[in-house]
Order: structure tokens, then sequence, then C-alpha cells
């Protein structure tokens, strides 16, 4: 049975005088080293998976439509199709997705339809008229770039897990956060969790999945970075949380490139906890000193007298200054004036943490002014226990 449906498709899908679609009801399955084109639209409502060979969407003057109820999980697929594949239904990917020339496009207001890269699989091609124009996603994996972008532009974001992610899904919007028209929300730029961030208002990526993650998003010109910073190292990630309903820093543990491109990353987070994702910056508002360049500082405050202290440069050059810390939310979890290196890795503050408590391990950042020489530094700070 399985052979004659898989005759009947491979003949359905020549290209035929008169046809408008292909259409499966299935089950079937591709064997071998067996190369398939389709010139027109395909409607899977049956079982198609666990394929081998390739199939190709070849269309050089009109999109082509994928539909159905059922997703179509193809072995390697390759897309010339320079108007559009639309994808009403989801589609997977086993294991290579050759984009040439013409998008993959999904809705954007939700992603319930994706195009979907599994376990081991890949992609090659990529581009600014080749990529994922909507949702793409990630199944059994715990690092990707998704090939993600909107109109001419390539705009990846890379994620790296701290285990396998079941699945995980992301898309780029080239729209203020504040007004978006492709999803429902406003993000309002200005609502922050600390003062000493700012908020791009020219982008946002969406990214879904519920293992804590880093990401790297990825800057060009049209992102207008130096609104945002003097220097790329000014650069983080940021994030709407959906509990605090605000915009939250969410780290730079490395930033490379320049002002015109280049790419930033995030300590790590869980997406699910965040509405949206864009770039951020230092306040151009609290810039009143000159900025000085520090390190960024790992802690193990256990008590073996390694790495137990957080001890800063260029305490001895200015005795008169400021220390700030804050975790990830922006919330101030210790300050101290005229600083000597005491900070030992619990609160001072009566917050959402009770004072003289070892605070949880992770990324905080830390705002150092140095009064006589006018100078001040923000940098981020590792803790672990």
């Amino acid at each position: 049975m399985k052979k004659i449906l898989y005759i009947a498709f491979f003949i359905a899908a020549l290209p035929l005088f008169a046809q408008e679609a292909i259409h499966n009801y299935g089950p079937m399955q591709m064997h071998g080293d067996i190369m398939v084109g389709v010139h027109s639209d395909f409607i899977n409502d049956g079982v198609f998976e666990e394929n081998q060979g390739l199939i190709g969407f070849y269309n050089e003057f009109d999109p082509l439509t994928i539909s159905g109820s059922l997703p179509a999980i193809f072995f390697d697929a390759e897309i010339i199709v320079p108007r559009g594949l639309i994808l009403e239904n989801s589609i997977g990917v086993t294991n290579n997705g050759n984009l040439i020339a013409g998008d993959i496009i999904t809705p954007r207001s939700h992603g319930s339809v994706y195009s979907n890269f599994l376990n081991d699989s890949f992609y090659t091609g990529e581009s600014g008229v080749s990529k994922v124009n909507g949702y793409a996603a990630l199944s059994n994996k715990d690092s990707f770039v998704f090939p993600v972008g909107e109109g001419k532009r390539l705009r990846p974001l890379t994620i790296h897990s701290m285990a396998i992610n079941a699945m995980a899904k992301c898309a780029y919007f080239f729209e203020d956060p504040n007004n978006p028209k492709a999803i429902s929300g406003i993000f309002n730029t200005e609502k922050k969790a600390t003062e000493f961030i700012s908020i791009s208002d020219k982008e946002f990526w969406r990214l879904e999945g519920d293992v804590p993650s880093e990401v790297t998003l990825s800057w060009d010109a049209y992102s207008n970075v130096s609104a945002l910073g003097e220097k790329i190292s000014d650069l983080k990630v940021v994030g709407w949380s959906k509990a605090e309903q605000q915009w939250v820093n969410l780290g730079n543990t490395s930033v490379e490139g320049g002002l015109e491109k280049g790419s930033v990353t995030s300590a790590n987070f869980v997406p699910n906890d965040y509405e949206i994702l864009t770039l951020g910056g230092n306040d151009d508002s609290t810039e009143t000193f000159e900025t000085l360049e520090l390190a960024n500082y790992y802690m193990t405050p256990n008590g073996d007298g390694q790495n137990d202290l957080l001890e800063l440069d260029g305490l001895d050059r200015s005795p008169n200054n400021k220390l700030q810390i804050f975790d990830r939310y922006g919330v101030l979890v210790y300050s101290k004036d005229n600083y000597r290196g005491e900070f030992d890795g619990k609160s001072n503050r009566e917050t959402t943490i009770k004072r003289g408590s070892g605070l949880p391990a992770g990324i905080y950042f830390y705002i150092i002014t140095f009064n006589d020489l006018r100078k001040k530094h923000q940098g981020y700070l590792y803790l672990s226990n």
C-alpha cells in the first residue's frame, strides 16, 4: 500500500497543466534518494513523515502555499520560490533545509504555524532574500541559530540552552515595541526596571522556550544602536517581563562588532518569562561622568579565600566613590558609599531579599562611580554559590 501511494504522489508532484494543488491523504513516505519537485500548492491531510530523499518547491513566478490538517515532515527540502513559500500549516525538516530563493512565510500574529528544524537538522543558504519570515522553530536541540528576519533583512537570533529544548520558537519584528502591528500588546520603552537602561524602539524578537538559555541578538545599520550607547560595550539584551510588566536588563556577557553591525549575548534566563526581547543600552540621561573601562567579575563567596570578595580596580585612586549592585530585574540589592572591597555576596538592602542574606547565584550588574575622578563604570558580576 505504501508503495502504491508513494508512486501516486510522485506522479502528482510532476508539473501538470491545469494542476492547482497537490493533495496528500496519506499515509505516505519517500524512500531512498528520490527527488520530487513540487511546482504548485501542497495540501497535507495525511501522515507524511519519516521520509528520505529531497522534496523541492519551485515556482519562478508565483508564491506557493503549504496547507492541510497535519504537518508535513521532510528529510531534505529545497526552496526556490522567489515570491515566497507561504505556510498555513507547519512543516519540519529532519536533515537539510536548503534556502536558495524566497522566504518561508508564516503568520506573524501567533506562533502556532512554523518551520521546524528537528533533531540534528540544519539549513544552508540563508540570506536577506531566503530566510524564515515569521516563526522558525527547533526541536530537540540545545543550541541553534534561528534564520529569521523581515523584508530584505536577515536578523538571526542564536540560542544556547542549559539543557535540550523539546521545542523553542522565534520570530523577528521590524516594528516599534511601543506600537506593534503584528502582535497584540504595548511594550512601553519608558517603563523600565531601572533608570540605567535604554530600550530600542526599532525592532524586537519573540522567543518561546522553557529552558534557561542565553541568547545572542544581532544588529545592523537600521537598528541605530548608536542611540543606545556610545560604545558597543554599553549594549545589552533586554526583555519585557511578563511578571513585572516592564523592561528588564538581561545582561551583556559578550559583545562583538561595531556600531553598524554586531551582536550581543545575554546572561541565562527563561524565554517564556518574557513577552519580547530587544536591544538595550545605557541611558544617556545618567551618563554625567566620563565612562571608565573595567572588567566583569566572577565571585564564589564560599569562604575558601578565592573570589570571596568583589575587589574592584581603581578604588585606591578614588576613595570617594559609590558602588551599586542590581539584580537582573533592576532591583538594587547592595549599595555602599566609599566602597573598599567589602561585598561578599550578601545584600545590605531591605528589598525582596532579606538584609544580610546571601544572594542567589546568577548575573548581576554593578555601577561604580569614582567621584574623585569624575568617572563611572557599569559592569557585570557573576555570582556562584
